[in-house]
């Protein structure tokens, strides 16, 4: 009797050091969760000159909310991660490679990423039906959909030159 009261509190002492120094908090876990930079993006194939095509994930309470969030996280992932490399192709750095360019263009992206916001203007096909099967998935909140899409990359980066948000690729360091 007494080895297993003793192994009891063994263990429950071993578990009340050892979990918390693994857990997040769940205020931790929503911050990663709503990072601007947290976008899922699997590389498809090559696109026409200037262009990139893949594949990117969006979220929202409806199917078409979390389409136009997988568009705006399309756009936003060419500003300000770059895009991974697929099929033979390198990676691409992204449009915005100052640190913090989001903080310091604040109301600049607020505008951009608005409803109906500039960033549309970027984005030449998507397959706009339903996403259905694995690219539609039902989660706690809502709805996780894929989308397949071609952002017009060297047009996206010429406007960000032009508003003085990126620095042009000739200017040197």
């Amino acid at each position: 009797m007494k080895k297993s009261v003793y192994k009891l509190f063994l263990f429950a002492m071993i578990c009340a050091v050892a979990l918390p120094l693994g857990a997040q908090t769940r205020k931790e876990r929503k911050i990663l969760y709503n990072s601007q930079y947290n976008y899922e993006i699997e590389p498809v194939g090559v696109g026409q000159d200037g262009t990139k095509v893949f594949k990117v994930w969006g979220y929202g309470k409806k199917v078409e909310d979390a389409v136009m969030n997988a568009k705006e996280a399309a756009v936003a992932a060419c500003i300000f991660k770059g895009l991974p490399g697929g099929q033979g192709s390198a990676p691409t750095p992204p449009i915005c490679s100052e640190p913090n360019a989001e903080v310091k263009h604040e109301q600049y992206f607020e505008n951009f990423f608005k409803v109906g916001g500039k960033y549309l203007q970027f984005i030449a096909l998507t397959n706009d039906g339903d996403p259905a099967g694995e690219d539609r998935l039902k989660i706690k909140k809502g709805y996780k959909v894929a989308i397949y899409v071609q952002v017009m990359y060297d047009a996206l980066r010429k406007q960000l030159e032009a508003d003085g948000i990126a620095r042009r690729l000739d200017s040197g360091f």
